[in-house]
């Protein structure tokens, strides 16, 4: 297994008040990127919110290949959207890239 850290974009298409950006940090916590040597090194935000309603998401990942460390990013933080109160339509994501790559051989 290999350990990436991905970055998932996205949009709030209406103002988000910040307990909403607290509980979606508070449901990523366990996937924070600063566990790692590459987000600790590099200090990553697990949730950074941009003035004009953009967002990005960085959670670590563990996955067998990028597609999956990619797609299980844009899940878990799917998730944390809509266990925060939000509807898909109200955050969409944009496609997930690798910011990093962990791998032990």
């Amino acid at each position: 297994m290999t350990t990436y850290v991905i970055t998932v974009p996205g949009t709030f298409l209406r103002e988000v008040p910040e307990s909403v950006c607290s509980d979606i940090g508070r449901s990523l916590r366990p996937q924070d990127p600063r566990n790692t040597e590459l987000g600790e090194n590099e200090e990553l935000s697990l949730l950074t919110v941009e003035e004009d309603g953009m967002f990005a998401a960085r959670v670590e990942v563990e996955a067998t290949d990028r597609s999956h460390a990619e797609s299980e990013a844009v899940r878990l933080v799917a998730r944390a959207l809509r266990d925060s109160g939000l509807a898909e339509d109200e955050a969409p994501l944009g496609p997930a890239v690798v910011t990093g790559i962990d791998s032990e051989f």
